[in-house]
């Protein structure tokens, strides 16, 4: 059976997320080979979680959870949207609180975790949010050149707009 796809997450193998790996789903009760290991709020303690219990939106159900914390996203256009990310997608792992970014009225997709290496090449593109992220005073645009290193003390995430293709960059210190 093929892993599902997510609009807002079409990569949560190689973001770590989802793994393959032998579980019993507390949501379905069925025996499967990918398991979901990211963020999930709720009052209770579960683990387990199988990837198809997050697209169908049962396990943000009968948990009354979420993937992601609906205060932590940019705003969208649509609330269809909304409950798509944070009750049908599997989230990803920041150092402090994840946050969803936006574009063209909707969620980006998440795409990969980042440090400058590997976001040098779409410095122009991504021109509108270092200028915000380098607004604050304590971080020069040459400073985050410098310490934004993937799995460092100032971690990179990248999105990608899932109408236009533009991409995003938040990033998050340790």
């Amino acid at each position: 059976m093929s892993l599902p796809t997510f609009k807002y997450n079409p990569y949560p193998v190689s973001l770590n997320v989802i793994k393959k790996e032998q579980t019993i789903c507390p949501v379905c009760e069925k025996k499967r080979e990918y398991v979901y290991h990211g963020p999930f709020y709720t009052v209770e303690n579960v683990e387990g979680i199988c990837p198809w219990c997050i697209k169908d939106g049962s396990a943000a159900k009968k948990y009354n959870g979420s993937f992601q914390d609906d205060l932590s996203c940019d705003d969208v256009d649509q609330e269809e949207y909304v409950d798509e990310l944070i009750f049908r997608t599997p989230g990803y792992r920041g150092w402090q609180q994840e946050y969803w970014l936006s574009h063209c009225g909707d969620f980006c997709a998440i795409i990969q975790y980042v440090g400058w290496k590997e976001i040098a090449h779409l410095e122009e593109e991504l021109t509108e949010d270092i200028e915000d992220i380098c607004s604050g005073g304590a971080l020069t645009k040459e400073n985050l050149k410098q310490w934004l290193v993937n799995d460092g003390d100032l971690q990179g995430y990248l999105f990608q707009c899932v109408h236009c293709n533009k991409h995003r960059l938040y990033i998050d210190a340790c």
